[in-house]
C-alpha cells in the first residue's frame, strides 16, 4: 500500500477540519469559506475557529484524531505500527464526528445527561457542511487503509475502500432513516404501555384477519399483500422471461420495437397504466361494452380489487424482470447448447437441461426485485385497490390519516421488512452454491440457438397478445393528452400542451419558458441524471463485492441493500423527513436528499442485475489479469466492466427512469425550488387537470425513450467474441 495515498486523505480530513466551513452554509460554499478560519459567525467557521475562537470544546476530539492518524499516514516502515495508528486515527475521527454532531443540536444539548454534566449550553449548531463531509470521507478511508494493512481484504486498498463506502452509505441512507422511522413503533398508543401499545398494532385482525375463508370479505392486509406480491413477482419474471427469449433467440422481425415496448411501462409516469386500463376494463370500458354488446353479460366493477392492482402491477414490473434477464439470457454460451445436441439430446432437453439451469439467477433474482417492488407498491392499490387493502396503502393512511398514527405505520412497515427477508432467504437456497458460469476467458464462435417448438410457441403465445395489450392501453391513455376534456368532449385539441411547454420571446429575442410545467421539468432532469451514474456504479460496485471477494458480514451486506426496496416509498419519504430535518445531516429542502433518495431507493436493481450477470463470469478473468499484474480497480474497469454492459444498462436506464416517475418516496421531500415532475402531475389530477397531466406524462415518456437509447448508445454492447447468424422465425429442431 503506497503510503503517500493514505497521507493525501490525512490532508483531505485536516483540510475539512481546519480550512473549510464545518456546517452548511446558506449562502453558499463559496461566500461561507471566505474567513472560514477567523469568521465571527460560528456556523461559518471551521472545526479548528470553533474550537479556538468560540469555545466550542466538543470538535477538540474531532481534531485530536488527526495526530494518531498523521502517524499511521506516515511511510513508516513498522506495518503493523502503521495499521494500528490509521485504524486508530480512523475510527476515533469518525466516532468524534458522529458523537459532535448527535449530542448538540439546534436547541443545545440534545441529550439530558449532558445537561447535568455541562449546565445548560445556550449555544445551537446546524448540519455538517463542505468541512464535516469532507473530514468523514478522509477518516474513512484512513480507516480502510488501515484495515487492509492489517491484513484485511487480502490486503486490497481498493477492495476495504469500496466495501467502506458502501457500508458508510448504507448506514447513514438507509439504516439510519429506517430505525428512525421504525423507532415510532415504541410510541405509547393512549394511556396504554409500550408494550401493550405495540401488541394492540402487531395483532390487530386488519393485519392478520382470516373471515375471508368463511364470508365474501377481505382478509388482512397481510395475506392480501402476499397473495399479489408472489402472484405479481412470478407472472412478471414469467412474462419478463418470454420476451427476453424473443427478443435475445427469435427471428421475429420486430425485435427492436417489442424490446422498447416491453420498456415503456417502466418510463410511464404514475396513474397512465391505472387509467388507461380503467377505459378498457372498467364499468363503462371498451371490453365491458363489447362483452354487454355480444353476450348481454354486466361484468360490472370486475378490475377494482385484486383483480385490477394484480394487473396493473403485472404491466408495471415486467420491464424490471426482462431488464435483469435479458443480460442473462444473452450470456448463455451457445457452445454449452451445441456440445448438448452433438451428445444427441433434443433441443427441448437442452432447453430443460442446460439453458434454463444457466438462467436460474437472472430468474431468482427478478422474481425477487419483482416480489419486493410488488410489497412496496402504492401507486396501483391506491387506484384500482377499492376495498382490497395491502400494507402500502394501511401505512400511507396512517401516515396521512386523521390519527396520524406513526406507530402503526411503523409496525406494518415491520412486517414489509421480514416479508422482504424471507423472500431474499428462500431465493439464496434457491440458487444455493451451484455453479453457472457460461462466460470465461475462452473464445466463444457459437450461434445462439434457435429455440424449441414448444418454448418458441409459449413465449409468442405469452408475449405478443400481452404486447398488444400494452398497446391498447396506453393508446387508451394518451389519446387524452389531445382532446378537450377527457371522457366528455372529444374534440381535437392541443392547447394542453401549450399550457404546459409554452414558449415565449421577450422583445429583446430572449426566449420565455412560460409554461407552467418548465421548471418542474428541468429540475427532474438535472436530478435524475446526477442520480443514474450514482446509482449504476455503487450498484455494480457493490454486486462485484458480493460476488468476488469474501469477508464479515457480507450476507447482512447484501440484504441491506435491498432495505429502501422493500418499505413503501411513503415511508421512505417520512423517513427521510424525520431523519434530516435536524442536525447532524440537515439536508431536508435541498436537491441532496432528492438525490439520496433515488440512489438508494433504486439501488437494489442494479445491485441484483449486476449479482445475476457476475454469476455467469468465470473468477478465471479476475485470476488472469491479476497475474498479469493487474491492480484491482484495473482488473474491475477494463476486464469484468465490458463483460457486464447489459447489467450497465439495467442499472442506468432504471435508474434514471424511476428518477423521473417516481412519486411516492419524493412528494414529502420536494419544495418550491425542487419541484418533480411526477408531484406536478399528480397536482394536476387532483385538480381533475387530467388533459395536461397526460399531456405532460406523453413528453416524459419521449424524453426517456430518448434517454435510453442515448444510454444503450454510449455504453454499447458487449463483445462476446461469437459469430452472429440469422435465427429462424420459425423455430425448428425436435421436440
Amino acid at each position: 500500500m503506497a503510503a503517500g495515498s493514505s497521507l493525501f486523505f490525512w490532508l483531505v480530513a485536516a483540510i475539512g477540519g481546519i480550512a473549510l466551513p464545518w456546517h452548511m452554509q446558506q449562502a453558499g460554499l463559496g461566500k461561507g469559506s471566505v474567513g472560514a478560519l477567523g469568521a465571527s459567525n460560528p456556523e461559518a467557521a471551521s472545526a479548528l475557529w470553533q474550537a479556538v475562537g468560540h469555545g466550542r470544546f466538543w470538535f477538540w476530539p474531532v481534531l485530536a484524531s488527526l495526530l494518531p492518524a498523521l502517524l499511521g499516514a506516515w511511510p513508516l516502515k513498522d506495518r503493523a505500527l502503521r495499521s494500528r495508528f490509521l485504524i486508530a486515527g480512523g475510527a476515533l475521527g469518525l466516532a468524534a464526528i458522529a458523537l459532535q454532531g448527535m449530542a448538540v443540536g439546534i436547541r443545545g444539548w440534545s441529550w439530558i445527561w449532558l445537561t447535568t454534566l455541562f449546565g445548560e449550553l445556550g449555544d445551537r449548531q446546524f448540519g455538517i457542511g463542505i468541512g464535516g463531509a469532507m473530514a468523514v470521507a478522509g477518516f474513512l478511508v484512513l480507516l480502510t487503509d488501515g484495515l487492509a494493512l492489517r491484513g484485511l481484504f487480502k490486503g486490497d486498498r481498493f477492495v476495504a475502500g469500496a466495501v467502506g463506502l458502501l457500508v458508510a452509505s448504507i448506514t447513514v441512507f438507509t439504516f439510519w432513516p429506517v430505525l428512525t422511522v421504525l423507532a415510532q413503533m415504541l410510541i405509547p398508543l393512549g394511556e396504554l404501555g409500550v408494550a401493550a401499545s405495540l401488541a394492540e398494532r402487531l395483532l390487530d385482525r386488519k393485519i392478520w384477519g382470516l373471515a375471508c375463508l368463511e364470508f365474501r370479505v377481505n382478509c388482512g392486509v397481510f395475506w392480501n399483500t402476499s397473495l399479489l406480491a408472489i402472484s405479481t413477482a412470478t407472472l412478471a419474471t414469467a412474462l419478463g422471461l418470454a420476451f427476453a427469449l424473443i427478443v435475445t433467440r427469435s427471428g421475429f422481425p420486430a425485435k427492436r420495437w417489442l424490446r422498447l415496448l416491453t420498456v415503456l411501462p417502466i418510463i410511464t409516469p404514475p396513474f397512465v397504466i391505472g387509467l388507461g386500463l380503467i377505459l378498457i376494463f372498467g364499468r363503462s370500458g371498451v371490453f365491458n361494452r363489447l362483452v354487454e354488446a355480444l353476450f348481454g353479460l354486466e361484468l360490472g366493477r370486475w378490475i377494482y380489487g385484486y383483480n385490477g392492482v394484480l394487473l396493473a402491477q403485472v404491466f408495471s414490473f415486467t420491464p424490471t424482470a426482462f431488464l435483469v434477464l435479458i443480460g442473462v439470457v444473452e450470456g448463455i454460451s451457445p457452445a454449452m447448447e451445441e456440445a448438448s445436441s452433438t451428445l444427441r439430446a433434443s433441443p427441448m432437453r437442452t432447453f430443460r437441461a442446460v439453458s434454463l439451469p444457466l438462467m436460474l439467477p437472472g430468474l431468482a433474482n427478478a422474481w425477487l426485485v419483482v416480489f419486493i417492488e410488488s410489497l412496496a407498491d402504492f401507486g396501483n392499490p391506491i387506484v384500482l385497490g377499492g376495498a382490497f387493502g395491502v400494507l402500502s396503502t394501511e401505512i400511507f393512511f396512517a401516515v396521512i390519516g386523521a390519527q396520524q398514527d406513526f406507530g402503526r405505520a411503523a409496525v406494518l412497515a415491520q412486517i414489509m421488512l421480514a416479508m422482504a427477508l424471507a423472500a431474499f432467504l428462500i431465493q439464496r437456497r434457491v440458487i444455493g452454491r451451484g455453479s453457472y458460469v457460461s462466460l470465461t476467458g475462452k473464445g466463444d464462435g457459437g450461434l445462439a440457438t434457435p429455440l424449441p417448438k414448444p418454448v418458441g410457441r409459449a413465449a409468442y403465445g405469452i408475449a405478443i397478445p400481452w404486447a398488444c395489450l400494452t398497446i391498447l392501453v396506453y393508446v387508451m391513455a394518451i389519446v387524452g393528452a389531445f382532446v378537450k376534456v377527457w371522457g366528455r368532449d372529444w374534440t381535437p385539441t392541443l392547447d394542453h400542451f401549450r399550457r404546459a411547454f409554452a414558449l415565449e420571446w421577450t422583445p429583446e429575442g430572449v426566449i420565455l419558458f412560460a409554461g407552467g410545467a418548465w421548471h418542474s421539468l428541468g429540475t427532474t432532469v438535472a436530478l435524475a441524471t446526477i442520480a443514474a451514474p450514482i446509482t449504476a456504479a455503487i450498484g455494480l460496485t457493490a454486486a462485484w463485492l458480493l460476488q468476488r471477494q469474501s469477508f464479515a458480514g457480507r450476507t447482512a451486506l447484501e440484504f441491506a441493500l435491498m432495505l429502501t426496496f422493500a418499505v413503501p416509498g411513503t415511508v421512505i419519504g417520512v423517513a427521510y423527513i424525520l431523519t434530516y430535518n435536524v442536525p447532524p445531516l440537515e439536508i431536508t429542502g435541498t436537491a441532496i436528499i432528492l438525490i439520496a433518495c433515488f440512489v438508494f431507493r433504486n439501488l437494489p436493481v442494479g445491485v441484483r442485475s449486476g449479482v445475476a450477470a457476475m454469476s455467469q463470469l468465470d473468477r478465471s478473468l479476475d485470476e488472469a489479469a491479476a497475474m498479469l499484474g493487474a491492480s484491482t480497480f484495473r482488473t474491475l474497469s477494463t476486464v469484468v466492466l465490458p463483460l457486464l454492459k447489459p447489467a450497465l444498462v439495467t442499472a442506468l436506464v432504471y435508474a434514471f427512469v424511476r428518477a423521473m416517475t417516481t412519486v411516492s418516496a419524493v412528494i414529502f421531500l420536494v419544495s418550491a425550488e425542487y419541484e418533480m415532475a411526477t408531484v406536478f402531475i399528480i397536482n394536476r389530477v387532483i385538480n381533475g387537470d387530467y388533459g395536461l397531466a397526460i399531456a405532460y406524462s406523453a413528453v416524459l415518456i419521449v424524453l426517456m425513450m430518448a434517454a435510453i437509447g442515448l444510454i444503450q448508445l454510449l455504453v454499447g454492447r458487449r463483445n462476446l467474441g461469437r459469430r452472429s447468424g440469422p435465427i429462424a422465425l420459425t423455430v425448428a429442431g425436435r421436440a
